[in-house]
Protein backbone atom coordinates (compact mmCIF):
# COMPACT_ATOMS: atom_id res chain seq x y z
CA UNK A 1 0.00 0.00 0.00
CA UNK A 2 1.32 3.21 -1.23
CA UNK A 3 2.63 6.38 1.47
CA UNK A 4 -0.66 8.19 2.40
CA UNK A 5 -3.13 5.53 1.33
CA UNK A 6 -5.26 4.44 4.28
CA UNK A 7 -6.38 0.86 4.19
CA UNK A 8 -10.01 -0.19 4.29
CA UNK A 9 -12.11 -0.99 6.66
CA UNK A 10 -15.33 -3.57 6.50
CA UNK A 11 -18.70 -2.73 7.63
CA UNK A 12 -21.87 -4.58 7.90
CA UNK A 13 -24.34 -1.61 8.91
CA UNK A 14 -25.77 -0.07 6.34
CA UNK A 15 -25.80 3.95 6.17
CA UNK A 16 -29.61 4.35 6.20
CA UNK A 17 -29.46 2.44 9.97
CA UNK A 18 -27.43 5.85 11.57
CA UNK A 19 -29.57 8.32 9.69
CA UNK A 20 -32.48 6.47 11.14
CA UNK A 21 -31.30 6.49 14.17
CA UNK A 22 -30.14 9.59 14.57
CA UNK A 23 -33.61 10.89 13.23
CA UNK A 24 -35.02 8.67 15.69
CA UNK A 25 -32.70 10.34 18.85
CA UNK A 26 -33.52 13.98 17.49
CA UNK A 27 -36.43 15.37 19.91
CA UNK A 28 -33.59 13.66 22.90
CA UNK A 29 -30.92 15.55 21.57
CA UNK A 30 -33.10 18.69 21.66
CA UNK A 31 -34.25 17.95 24.86
CA UNK A 32 -30.17 17.69 26.37
CA UNK A 33 -29.78 20.99 24.71
CA UNK A 34 -33.01 22.87 26.36
CA UNK A 35 -32.59 21.52 29.41
CA UNK A 36 -28.66 20.81 29.90
CA UNK A 37 -27.18 23.88 28.80
CA UNK A 38 -24.55 23.52 31.00
CA UNK A 39 -23.33 25.81 33.51
CA UNK A 40 -23.54 30.07 32.07
CA UNK A 41 -19.49 30.69 32.45
CA UNK A 42 -21.04 33.85 34.82
CA UNK A 43 -19.33 34.60 38.25
CA UNK A 44 -20.88 32.69 40.51
CA UNK A 45 -21.18 35.11 44.19
CA UNK A 46 -19.35 33.27 46.99
CA UNK A 47 -22.45 33.88 49.45
CA UNK A 48 -25.06 35.93 50.16
CA UNK A 49 -26.20 38.30 52.67
CA UNK A 50 -29.63 38.94 53.49
CA UNK A 51 -30.56 42.29 55.11
CA UNK A 52 -34.23 43.41 56.25
CA UNK A 53 -36.27 45.37 54.01
CA UNK A 54 -36.54 48.07 56.91
CA UNK A 55 -32.64 48.11 57.77
CA UNK A 56 -31.42 48.34 53.77
CA UNK A 57 -30.33 51.63 53.33
CA UNK A 58 -27.46 53.81 51.20
CA UNK A 59 -24.45 52.77 53.14
CA UNK A 60 -25.21 48.92 54.18
CA UNK A 61 -22.56 47.26 51.87
CA UNK A 62 -19.80 49.56 52.88
CA UNK A 63 -20.92 49.64 56.75
CA UNK A 64 -20.34 45.94 56.32
CA UNK A 65 -17.25 45.99 55.19
CA UNK A 66 -15.93 48.53 57.51
CA UNK A 67 -17.65 46.65 60.75
CA UNK A 68 -15.49 42.87 59.40
CA UNK A 69 -12.48 45.31 58.83
CA UNK A 70 -12.64 46.49 62.94
CA UNK A 71 -13.32 42.76 63.82
CA UNK A 72 -10.58 41.60 62.51
CA UNK A 73 -8.73 44.62 64.38
CA UNK A 74 -9.85 44.10 67.43
CA UNK A 75 -9.46 40.23 67.53
CA UNK A 76 -7.00 39.36 64.73
CA UNK A 77 -5.30 42.08 64.05
CA UNK A 78 -2.37 40.77 61.59
CA UNK A 79 -1.44 37.56 59.66
CA UNK A 80 -0.31 35.53 62.40
CA UNK A 81 -3.05 36.06 64.84
CA UNK A 82 -5.77 35.23 61.95
CA UNK A 83 -3.68 32.46 60.83
CA UNK A 84 -3.25 30.83 64.27
CA UNK A 85 -7.00 30.67 64.94
CA UNK A 86 -8.18 29.33 61.57
CA UNK A 87 -5.22 27.30 61.16
CA UNK A 88 -3.93 28.58 58.16
CA UNK A 89 -0.23 27.38 56.97
CA UNK A 90 2.33 30.23 57.33
CA UNK A 91 2.82 30.49 53.94
CA UNK A 92 -0.64 30.67 53.63
CA UNK A 93 -1.59 33.17 56.28
CA UNK A 94 -0.06 36.35 54.52
CA UNK A 95 -1.67 35.94 51.25
CA UNK A 96 -4.89 35.30 52.64
CA UNK A 97 -5.20 37.83 54.91
CA UNK A 98 -3.94 40.19 52.81
CA UNK A 99 -6.66 39.50 50.12
CA UNK A 100 -9.36 39.05 52.79
CA UNK A 101 -8.79 42.69 53.89
CA UNK A 102 -8.34 44.20 50.64
CA UNK A 103 -11.78 42.46 49.66
CA UNK A 104 -13.65 43.58 52.68
CA UNK A 105 -12.40 47.48 51.18
CA UNK A 106 -13.19 47.05 47.91
CA UNK A 107 -16.23 44.72 47.88
CA UNK A 108 -17.34 43.17 51.02
CA UNK A 109 -20.59 41.71 49.53
CA UNK A 110 -20.91 39.52 46.45
CA UNK A 111 -24.55 39.40 46.75
CA UNK A 112 -27.48 41.03 49.13
CA UNK A 113 -30.64 40.26 49.23
CA UNK A 114 -33.19 42.93 50.86
CA UNK A 115 -35.33 40.59 52.28
CA UNK A 116 -39.47 40.99 52.58
CA UNK A 117 -39.65 37.14 54.35
CA UNK A 118 -38.74 35.75 57.30
CA UNK A 119 -36.06 38.75 58.25
CA UNK A 120 -38.68 41.29 57.64
CA UNK A 121 -42.13 39.57 58.71
CA UNK A 122 -45.64 41.38 58.59
CA UNK A 123 -46.02 45.12 58.31
CA UNK A 124 -49.03 47.43 57.28
CA UNK A 125 -49.37 47.19 53.86
CA UNK A 126 -48.43 50.58 53.44
CA UNK A 127 -45.36 50.14 55.01
CA UNK A 128 -43.93 47.22 52.80
CA UNK A 129 -45.17 49.09 49.95
CA UNK A 130 -42.55 52.25 50.83
CA UNK A 131 -39.83 49.54 51.89
CA UNK A 132 -39.93 48.02 48.45
CA UNK A 133 -39.97 51.00 46.55
CA UNK A 134 -37.16 52.17 48.59
CA UNK A 135 -35.23 49.43 47.65
CA UNK A 136 -35.85 49.59 44.42
CA UNK A 137 -34.11 53.34 44.59
CA UNK A 138 -31.29 52.50 46.32
CA UNK A 139 -30.37 49.75 43.87
CA UNK A 140 -30.90 51.63 41.17
CA UNK A 141 -29.21 54.92 43.20
CA UNK A 142 -25.75 52.05 43.70
CA UNK A 143 -25.64 50.79 40.48
CA UNK A 144 -26.16 54.34 38.62
CA UNK A 145 -23.01 55.97 40.81
CA UNK A 146 -20.59 52.99 40.32
CA UNK A 147 -18.46 51.03 43.07
CA UNK A 148 -20.86 51.40 45.82
CA UNK A 149 -23.42 48.42 44.38
CA UNK A 150 -22.57 44.94 44.94
CA UNK A 151 -21.97 42.51 41.95
CA UNK A 152 -25.53 41.17 42.33
CA UNK A 153 -28.41 42.50 44.41
CA UNK A 154 -32.05 41.70 44.33
CA UNK A 155 -35.32 40.93 47.08
CA UNK A 156 -36.50 37.92 48.76
CA UNK A 157 -39.93 38.22 48.34
CA UNK A 158 -42.97 36.49 50.23
CA UNK A 159 -43.60 32.66 49.42
CA UNK A 160 -46.64 31.58 47.14
CA UNK A 161 -48.58 30.32 49.76
CA UNK A 162 -51.79 31.39 50.12
CA UNK A 163 -52.12 33.90 53.49
CA UNK A 164 -49.24 35.74 51.89
CA UNK A 165 -49.15 35.09 48.21
CA UNK A 166 -50.50 38.46 47.27
CA UNK A 167 -48.63 40.49 49.60
CA UNK A 168 -45.45 39.02 48.36
CA UNK A 169 -46.37 39.51 44.45
CA UNK A 170 -47.39 43.06 45.48
CA UNK A 171 -43.95 43.56 46.61
CA UNK A 172 -42.15 42.08 43.94
CA UNK A 173 -44.25 44.44 41.12
CA UNK A 174 -43.32 47.27 43.20
CA UNK A 175 -39.36 46.66 43.17
CA UNK A 176 -38.82 46.04 39.85
CA UNK A 177 -41.81 48.64 38.97
CA UNK A 178 -39.38 51.04 40.90
CA UNK A 179 -36.18 49.44 39.20
CA UNK A 180 -37.61 49.58 35.40
CA UNK A 181 -39.27 54.00 36.55
CA UNK A 182 -35.29 54.09 37.46
CA UNK A 183 -33.48 53.25 34.30
CA UNK A 184 -34.46 49.78 33.64
CA UNK A 185 -33.21 46.69 35.23
CA UNK A 186 -30.02 46.23 36.24
CA UNK A 187 -27.50 43.74 35.62
CA UNK A 188 -27.09 41.07 38.31
CA UNK A 189 -30.41 41.35 39.58
CA UNK A 190 -31.19 38.66 41.86
CA UNK A 191 -35.10 37.57 42.64
CA UNK A 192 -35.31 34.57 45.44
CA UNK A 193 -38.56 32.55 45.83
CA UNK A 194 -38.70 31.22 49.23
CA UNK A 195 -40.78 28.44 51.04
CA UNK A 196 -40.93 26.52 47.48
CA UNK A 197 -43.43 23.24 48.17
CA UNK A 198 -45.03 22.13 44.72
CA UNK A 199 -43.70 23.20 41.41
CA UNK A 200 -46.69 24.83 40.23
CA UNK A 201 -45.44 27.57 42.64
CA UNK A 202 -42.65 27.66 40.18
CA UNK A 203 -45.14 28.01 37.45
CA UNK A 204 -47.06 30.65 38.85
CA UNK A 205 -43.44 33.02 39.38
CA UNK A 206 -42.33 31.98 36.14
CA UNK A 207 -45.66 32.86 34.70
CA UNK A 208 -45.87 36.57 36.88
CA UNK A 209 -42.00 37.37 35.76
CA UNK A 210 -43.34 37.05 31.71
CA UNK A 211 -46.48 38.76 32.17
CA UNK A 212 -43.83 41.58 33.65
CA UNK A 213 -41.64 41.82 31.03
CA UNK A 214 -44.64 41.96 28.50
CA UNK A 215 -45.80 44.42 30.37
CA UNK A 216 -42.87 46.49 30.41
CA UNK A 217 -41.99 45.65 26.91
CA UNK A 218 -38.46 43.55 27.78
CA UNK A 219 -37.41 40.79 26.18
CA UNK A 220 -38.84 37.22 27.37
CA UNK A 221 -36.38 35.57 29.55
CA UNK A 222 -34.94 38.69 30.79
CA UNK A 223 -35.63 37.97 34.82
CA UNK A 224 -34.62 34.62 36.14
CA UNK A 225 -35.34 33.82 39.98
CA UNK A 226 -33.60 31.47 42.40
CA UNK A 227 -35.62 28.84 43.98
CA UNK A 228 -35.54 28.54 48.08
CA UNK A 229 -35.52 24.71 49.16
CA UNK A 230 -36.72 25.16 53.26
CA UNK A 231 -39.44 22.07 53.17
CA UNK A 232 -39.19 18.40 53.18
CA UNK A 233 -41.71 18.33 50.05
CA UNK A 234 -39.42 20.05 47.72
CA UNK A 235 -37.06 17.59 48.25
CA UNK A 236 -39.39 14.36 48.20
CA UNK A 237 -42.78 14.48 46.94
CA UNK A 238 -45.73 12.22 47.78
CA UNK A 239 -45.29 10.29 44.93
CA UNK A 240 -41.63 9.46 45.89
CA UNK A 241 -40.16 11.62 42.90
CA UNK A 242 -37.69 14.33 43.21
CA UNK A 243 -39.29 17.64 43.78
CA UNK A 244 -36.62 19.99 43.20
CA UNK A 245 -35.81 18.09 39.78
CA UNK A 246 -39.34 19.20 38.86
CA UNK A 247 -39.25 22.40 40.33
CA UNK A 248 -36.49 23.07 37.56
CA UNK A 249 -38.28 22.04 34.36
CA UNK A 250 -41.24 24.49 36.19
CA UNK A 251 -39.17 27.50 35.62
CA UNK A 252 -39.13 26.85 31.85
CA UNK A 253 -35.41 28.22 31.71
CA UNK A 254 -36.14 31.01 34.81
CA UNK A 255 -34.37 29.29 37.31
CA UNK A 256 -30.97 30.27 38.46
CA UNK A 257 -30.31 28.95 42.11
CA UNK A 258 -31.61 26.39 44.44
CA UNK A 259 -30.66 27.83 47.84
CA UNK A 260 -30.59 25.45 50.62
CA UNK A 261 -32.91 27.19 53.91
CA UNK A 262 -30.53 24.88 57.00
CA UNK A 263 -32.87 26.44 59.70
CA UNK A 264 -36.73 26.06 58.01
CA UNK A 265 -35.65 22.65 56.26
CA UNK A 266 -34.38 21.46 59.53
CA UNK A 267 -37.67 22.19 61.44
CA UNK A 268 -39.60 20.65 58.76
CA UNK A 269 -37.67 17.31 59.55
CA UNK A 270 -37.70 18.23 63.28
CA UNK A 271 -34.13 18.51 64.04
CA UNK A 272 -33.77 19.58 67.37
CA UNK A 273 -32.43 23.50 67.61
CA UNK A 274 -29.70 22.94 68.72
CA UNK A 275 -28.72 20.31 66.23
CA UNK A 276 -29.88 22.47 63.22
CA UNK A 277 -26.70 23.03 61.22
CA UNK A 278 -25.41 22.73 57.42
CA UNK A 279 -22.95 20.04 58.48
CA UNK A 280 -26.30 18.05 59.69
CA UNK A 281 -27.07 14.42 57.91
CA UNK A 282 -30.23 15.87 56.91
CA UNK A 283 -28.43 19.01 55.23
CA UNK A 284 -26.18 16.50 53.31
CA UNK A 285 -29.09 14.34 52.03
CA UNK A 286 -31.01 17.43 51.21
CA UNK A 287 -28.41 18.84 49.14
CA UNK A 288 -26.69 16.26 47.55
CA UNK A 289 -30.42 15.66 46.22
CA UNK A 290 -29.90 19.29 44.85
CA UNK A 291 -27.00 19.33 43.37
CA UNK A 292 -27.87 16.40 41.21
CA UNK A 293 -31.13 17.51 39.72
CA UNK A 294 -29.20 20.65 39.12
CA UNK A 295 -26.06 19.45 37.45
CA UNK A 296 -26.11 20.45 33.89
CA UNK A 297 -28.89 22.66 34.16
CA UNK A 298 -26.98 25.87 33.96
CA UNK A 299 -28.81 26.24 38.25
CA UNK A 300 -26.34 26.64 40.67
CA UNK A 301 -26.57 25.24 44.75
CA UNK A 302 -25.71 27.52 47.50
CA UNK A 303 -25.62 26.10 50.60
CA UNK A 304 -27.37 27.63 53.89
CA UNK A 305 -25.62 29.71 56.61
CA UNK A 306 -24.84 29.15 60.69
CA UNK A 307 -26.50 30.88 63.11
CA UNK A 308 -23.65 31.26 65.28
CA UNK A 309 -22.85 34.77 65.25
CA UNK A 310 -19.15 36.07 65.87
CA UNK A 311 -19.77 38.76 68.75
CA UNK A 312 -18.54 39.18 72.46
CA UNK A 313 -15.38 38.44 73.95
CA UNK A 314 -12.57 37.36 72.15
CA UNK A 315 -12.27 33.56 72.61
CA UNK A 316 -16.02 33.48 71.88
CA UNK A 317 -15.23 35.45 68.56
CA UNK A 318 -12.25 32.93 67.60
CA UNK A 319 -14.74 29.62 68.59
CA UNK A 320 -17.38 31.02 66.12
CA UNK A 321 -15.19 32.13 63.18
CA UNK A 322 -13.34 28.70 63.70
CA UNK A 323 -16.91 27.20 63.33
CA UNK A 324 -17.82 29.33 59.83
CA UNK A 325 -14.45 28.51 58.11
CA UNK A 326 -14.63 25.39 58.98
CA UNK A 327 -18.27 25.32 57.61
CA UNK A 328 -17.31 26.73 54.66
CA UNK A 329 -14.42 24.87 53.63
CA UNK A 330 -16.53 21.55 54.15
CA UNK A 331 -18.94 23.07 51.68
CA UNK A 332 -16.36 24.20 48.79
CA UNK A 333 -15.11 20.82 49.26
CA UNK A 334 -18.05 19.30 47.97
CA UNK A 335 -19.02 21.55 45.21
CA UNK A 336 -21.31 24.01 47.16
CA UNK A 337 -19.54 27.69 46.13
CA UNK A 338 -21.95 29.49 47.97
CA UNK A 339 -23.30 29.99 50.77
CA UNK A 340 -25.33 32.61 53.29
CA UNK A 341 -23.75 35.47 55.32
CA UNK A 342 -25.84 36.56 58.60
CA UNK A 343 -23.51 38.98 60.56
CA UNK A 344 -20.55 41.27 59.29
CA UNK A 345 -18.29 39.10 61.15
CA UNK A 346 -19.01 36.19 58.84
CA UNK A 347 -17.37 37.99 55.80
CA UNK A 348 -13.97 37.35 57.63
CA UNK A 349 -14.04 33.75 57.83
CA UNK A 350 -16.30 33.46 54.45
CA UNK A 351 -13.20 34.95 52.24
CA UNK A 352 -10.77 33.18 54.60
CA UNK A 353 -12.21 29.82 53.88
CA UNK A 354 -12.74 30.89 50.09
CA UNK A 355 -9.36 32.57 49.31
CA UNK A 356 -7.45 29.10 51.39
CA UNK A 357 -9.69 26.92 49.02
CA UNK A 358 -8.11 28.30 45.48
CA UNK A 359 -4.66 29.32 47.15
CA UNK A 360 -3.96 25.74 48.54
CA UNK A 361 -4.76 23.91 45.64
CA UNK A 362 -3.74 26.28 42.97
CA UNK A 363 -0.33 24.99 42.33
CA UNK A 364 -1.92 21.20 41.67
CA UNK A 365 -4.39 22.41 39.42
CA UNK A 366 -2.43 24.60 37.36
CA UNK A 367 0.31 21.90 36.87
CA UNK A 368 -2.19 19.20 36.22
CA UNK A 369 -4.26 20.92 33.32
CA UNK A 370 -0.49 22.65 31.87
CA UNK A 371 -0.11 18.77 31.50
CA UNK A 372 -3.35 17.91 30.15
CA UNK A 373 -2.98 21.13 27.51
CA UNK A 374 0.44 20.10 26.39
CA UNK A 375 -0.24 16.37 26.75
CA UNK A 376 3.07 15.77 28.62
CA UNK A 377 3.79 13.43 31.39
CA UNK A 378 2.95 13.63 34.99
CA UNK A 379 1.71 10.95 37.75
CA UNK A 380 -1.72 11.56 36.72
CA UNK A 381 -3.67 10.61 33.75
CA UNK A 382 -6.20 12.74 33.52
CA UNK A 383 -9.35 12.72 31.00
CA UNK A 384 -11.49 15.96 29.46
CA UNK A 385 -13.74 15.86 32.50
CA UNK A 386 -11.31 16.34 34.53
CA UNK A 387 -9.76 18.83 32.97
CA UNK A 388 -13.27 21.03 33.22
CA UNK A 389 -13.24 20.27 36.50
CA UNK A 390 -9.68 22.03 36.90
CA UNK A 391 -10.22 25.09 34.74
CA UNK A 392 -13.37 25.42 36.18
CA UNK A 393 -11.83 25.55 39.62
CA UNK A 394 -8.94 28.17 38.62
CA UNK A 395 -11.99 30.11 36.72
CA UNK A 396 -13.62 29.97 40.18
CA UNK A 397 -10.62 31.43 41.93
CA UNK A 398 -10.23 34.20 39.61
CA UNK A 399 -13.45 35.02 39.75
CA UNK A 400 -13.66 35.59 43.33
CA UNK A 401 -9.77 37.23 44.03
CA UNK A 402 -8.11 34.28 45.50
CA UNK A 403 -5.85 34.10 42.09
CA UNK A 404 -4.34 36.79 40.11
CA UNK A 405 -4.45 36.24 36.72
CA UNK A 406 -0.86 36.68 35.78
CA UNK A 407 0.01 33.88 38.24
CA UNK A 408 -2.28 31.42 36.45
CA UNK A 409 -1.07 32.46 33.19
CA UNK A 410 2.55 31.75 34.66
CA UNK A 411 1.67 28.51 35.78
CA UNK A 412 -0.09 26.86 33.21
CA UNK A 413 0.41 28.91 30.21
CA UNK A 414 -3.34 29.06 29.02
CA UNK A 415 -5.19 32.55 28.69
CA UNK A 416 -8.29 32.70 30.77
CA UNK A 417 -10.07 32.05 27.01
CA UNK A 418 -8.09 28.90 27.02
CA UNK A 419 -9.17 27.89 30.73
CA UNK A 420 -12.82 28.91 29.13
CA UNK A 421 -12.74 26.45 26.30
CA UNK A 422 -12.16 23.71 29.21
CA UNK A 423 -14.77 24.10 31.33
CA UNK A 424 -17.10 24.69 28.92
CA UNK A 425 -16.51 22.51 26.01
CA UNK A 426 -18.56 22.40 23.42
CA UNK A 427 -20.18 19.56 22.27
CA UNK A 428 -19.03 18.45 18.74
CA UNK A 429 -15.27 19.02 20.36
CA UNK A 430 -16.13 16.54 23.00
CA UNK A 431 -17.18 14.25 20.10
CA UNK A 432 -14.11 15.00 18.57
CA UNK A 433 -12.08 14.16 21.42
CA UNK A 434 -13.78 11.11 22.36
CA UNK A 435 -12.49 9.44 18.44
Amino acid sequence: MGHGQQEKVATSLAGAVSEEISASLAPVDAELERHYPGDPGTRQPVHTVYVSGDAFAADTIRSWGERALAALDEHAPDAASFGAVLGLAGDLAGPVYDRVRAKLEREPIDDLRVDFEDGYGARPDAEEDEAAARAARLIAQAHAEGGTAAPYMGIRMKCMEAPVRQRGIRTLDIFLTGLMEAGGLPDGLVLTLPKVTYAEQVTVMARLLGEFEKVRGLEPGRIGFEIQIETSQAILAADGTATVARMIRAAEGRATGLHYGTFDYSACLGVSAAYQASDHPAADHAKAIMQVAAAGTGVRVSDGSTNVLPVGPRAQVHDAWRLHYGLTRRALARAYYQGWDMHPGHLPTRYAAVFAFYREGFEQAAARLARYAGRGGGDVMDEPATAKALSGYLLRGLDCGALDDAEVAKATGLTRVDLEGFAAPRRDDLTASAK
